[in-house]
C-alpha cells in the first residue's frame, strides 16, 4: 500500500473504534470487505503502530520467492518425461493424483524451464490438413475422451452411419487410448477408415499415435479451441452424459458398474435410438438392412 492507503488503515481503525462494522467501512470507503477485514484483524493482533511499521519493513526492497521443494522439481520433471512431454495442466493433475501435492500451472512451467526449453507446441497457423466431409461408411471417424472424475470415458464415432464406441478406462494415458484405437476398430468401426481426426490430448500420443498406422490411411489433429472441427463426438459427448452416465464424478472402484451402463446404452443407442440425422433411424438398422 501507498500513503493513500495507509491512510485508508488508519481510517478504517478509527472507524472501527466508533463501532462501524467492516461491511459499512467498506462502502464507506470503497473498498472491499475483505481488504477492509485483513487490515482490521492485523491491527488488532499487532496493535496500530507496530502494524504500520511491519508493514512498511515488508515493502522494502524485493520480495523473495517462494522456494519449491527440490523433490517436488523431480517429480515435475519425473512425470513430463513420463508423460511424453505432457502440458501443465497434466503435471498439475498427475502430481496431485499420486502424490497429494498441488501446484500451481504457472508455478510447473516455471519448474520446467529450469530444465527444458519450454515453447507452445500449438501454432496458430500450423497446416493440419483438410476437413474432410464423409460421404461412405468408414471414411472419417473421430475420437475424444470425457471426463468423469476417477474414470474416463474413450469415445469414437463414424461421421457418416454415426456408428460409436465407448471404453471406459480408469486413467487418461495414451496406453488406455492404444487399447480403445484397437478395440473399437477391431468390434466397431470396420478395422481401417480413410481419416481418424481426435483433439491434442496426450492420451492419443505415443502408443496410440505410433500405431495409427494400422488402422487409417490419413490422421488429423483438429486445431485447438475449435470445437465445431470435432462437432460429431462433441454431440455424442453430450448424448454419453445426457442419456447414460449424467454429469457425475465417478469413483475407480464404479469402473465394472460403469462399463455395463456403457454397453446398455450402446445397445440402444444403434438399434432403437433414431437419429433425425437418419430420417429417423437407428444407425445399425440404417446401414445394415434392419
Amino acid at each position: 500500500m501507498d500513503m493513500t492507503n495507509t491512510a485508508l488503515l488508519v481510517m478504517s481503525w478509527e472507524l472501527y473504534g466508533q463501532g462501524m462494522n467492516k461491511s459499512q467501512i467498506a462502502r464507506q470507503l470503497g473498498k472491499h470487505r475483505e481488504t477492509i477485514g485483513i487490515g482490521v484483524n492485523n491491527i488488532e493482533t499487532y496493535g496500530l503502530l507496530n502494524f504500520l511499521d511491519r508493514y512498511e519493513q515488508a515493502k522494502k526492497g524485493e520480495r523473495k520467492k517462494r522456494q519449491v521443494d527440490p523433490v517436488i522439481k523431480r517429480l515435475v520433471w519425473h512425470i513430463r518425461e513420463r508423460e511424453y512431454e505432457c502440458c501443465g495442466q497434466k503435471i498439475q493433475y498427475f502430481l496431485n493424483l499420486e502424490h497429494g501435492i498441488h501446484l500451481s500451472v504457472p508455478k510447473i512451467y516455471e519448474i520446467l524451464a529450469e530444465k527444458y526449453v519450454i515453447r507452445s507446441k500449438w501454432k496458430k497457423n500450423k497446416s493440419r490438413g483438410d476437413m474432410l466431409k464423409a460421404e461412405r461408411p468408414r471414411e472419417v471417424i473421430q475420437m475424444d475422451a470425457v471426463d468423469f472424475g476417477d474414470l474416463y470415458a474413450f469415445t469414437a464415432i463414424d461421421t457418416f452411419t454415426r456408428e460409436a464406441d465407448v471404453f471406459m478406462a480408469p486413467n487418461l494415458t495414451a496406453s488406455f487410448g492404444y487399447q480403445f484405437l484397437s478395440r473399437s476398430m477391431k468390434r466397431r468401426l470396420g478395422g481401417h477408415v480413410h481419416l481418424l481426426q481426435t483433439d491434442g490430448g496426450p492420451e492419443f500420443k505415443a502408443e496410440f499415435k505410433k500405431n495409427l498406422h494400422l488402422f487409417c490411411d490419413r490422421y488429423r489433429v483438429s486445431k485447438p479451441y475449435r470445437k465445431n472441427e470435432q462437432s460429431y463426438i462433441e454431440s455424442f459427448n453430450r448424448t454419453l452424459r445426457k442419456e447414460c452416465l449424467g454429469w457425475w464424478k465417478y469413483n475407480a472402484n464404479e469402473l465394472s458398474e460403469c462399463t455395463d451402463l456403457v454397453e446398455s446404452f450402446l445397445m440402444r443407442y444403434h438399434y432403437h435410438r433414431h437419429h433425425m440425422s437418419l430420417m429417423m433411424r437407428p444407425p445399425l438398422l440404417n446401414f445394415n438392412g434392419g
